[in-house]
């Protein structure tokens, strides 16, 4: 995942922000016991969120409530909350660093990432063997996706559904009566994701002639809107699908996250695009040299 997962804070009350903390700081002490420190690094408010979701409709009742101090908060204690859930999550988001750092070694060659990947092979291998089932889809997903991508395809719904279809089976966790409801939420929020990140990225994969399927509607005026009206429709079947699960436990700050916190990143790409050319309407029009240089600030993470 693409850390777009995440909460409208200023909209949280205090408690709740603190309870959707505790579960992040749970996730990290577990990819820490199962995992060892470099595990800690894989750490993702996606996952999080993907853990505090399970909780939240399945109730366990063997919750681990602690409180510790760790390298970014060496001063203070702070809540933790762990279960069978943010164990799974763990395992999850091993499996999908490890992948997404080998997509980008073969990518980008990047031997940073390549390193990450040699460090995280061990941590893949006990995921996959606990869940054979997930590690097999995401990498036959991933796998259409390298097709769709050396073919250059244009096909938005195509390649984004290739993500969908990974992200629907991660969220479905156990075989029983919401595993379909929550497949077809995991599939549409994985869409959202997939095109999210492609707008995020535009810019620069444009000037590195990278692969993106959106560069076929670079340059039309109404690509923004086009863009929202699609992440719209997906969010709106992603949603469609949460609101028949029976949650009632933290149903307010898990629609926080749906309806207001997972706008926030395609908001501020909007903005930055929409300021960017208003800059150059004022200054008369741009070559291309000047939009090759006009690139959107990459500040999350790449899970």
């Amino acid at each position: 995942m693409f850390g777009y997962i995440v909460a409208n804070e200023p909209e949280l009350k205090i408690g709740e922000y603190r309870l959707y903390r505790s579960y992040y700081c749970g996730l990290c002490m577990d990819l820490k016991d199962s995992y060892g420190s470099f595990g800690r690094l894989t750490l993702s408010y996606d996952t999080t969120f993907l853990s505090f979701l399970l909780t939240s409709l399945y109730e366990p009742g063997d919750e681990d409530r602690g409180e510790t101090r760790c390298v970014a908060h060496p001063f203070e204690d702070h809540p933790t909350r762990r279960n069978e859930f943010t164990r799974y999550a763990a395992d999850i988001t091993v499996l999908l660093s490890y992948y997404s750092a080998l997509d980008d070694w073969h990518d980008e060659h990047s031997y940073k990432k390549y390193a990450a990947a040699r460090l995280l092979k061990a941590g893949r291998d006990r995921a996959a063997e606990k869940w054979k089932d997930k590690a097999e889809v995401i990498e036959r997903q991933l796998d259409v996706l390298h097709r769709y991508e050396q073919e250059g395809s244009g096909d938005i719904d195509a390649v984004s559904g290739a993500f969908g279809e990974l992200m629907a089976e991660l969220f479905a966790c156990r075989k029983d009566i919401w595993e379909p409801t929550l497949r077809r939420m995991g599939f549409f929020l994985g869409k959202y994701i997939y095109l999210l990140d492609a707008y995020d990225d535009l810019e620069k994969d444009r000037k590195n002639n990278a692969y993106n399927p959106l560069l076929s509607m670079y340059g039309d005026p109404g690509l923004d809107d086009r863009v929202g009206q699609i992440l719209t429709m997906m969010m709106a079947e992603c949603c469609s699908a949460f609101e028949t699960l029976p949650i009632v436990e933290n149903v307010g700050i898990l629609r926080n996250i749906l309806y207001a916190g997972i706008w926030t990143r395609y908001d501020a790409v909007r903005r930055e695009r929409t300021q960017t050319g208003a800059e150059t309407d004022a200054a008369g029009g741009s070559s291309e040299t000047d939009k090759d240089n006009r690139e959107v600030t990459d500040d999350v993470g790449s899970l």
